[in-house]
């Protein structure tokens, strides 16, 4: 996680694929799976963009960033998301 934070101050923004899973016990970045992607586990439902608008959220707190900074390119109504964090 300390290097995707060094890469996105560096170089202004990520991009990143997300393996999503709703409805877990807590909300938290679990780590990168070995097909490269982040597993990412929030405690909303995946009901009306709730767990979308959860994964944002958890995203912009992780990296320090606003959750306007985070912005959903891929993935609307599937556990595989792409996402673009901006400094």
């Amino acid at each position: 996680m300390v290097e995707l934070l060094a890469r996105l101050r560096l170089e202004g923004s990520l991009t990143l694929t997300l393996k999503v899973v709703p409805k877990s016990s807590c909300d938290e970045v679990i780590g990168f799976l070995d097909n490269g992607s982040l597993k990412v586990k929030v405690t909303a439902a995946p009901d009306k963009g709730k767990a979308n608008a959860a994964v944002c959220a958890l995203l912009a707190s992780a990296f320090g960033v606003a959750q306007s900074k985070v912005e959903l390119l891929r993935g609307l109504s599937s556990s595989t998301k792409q996402v673009r964090i901006s400094a």
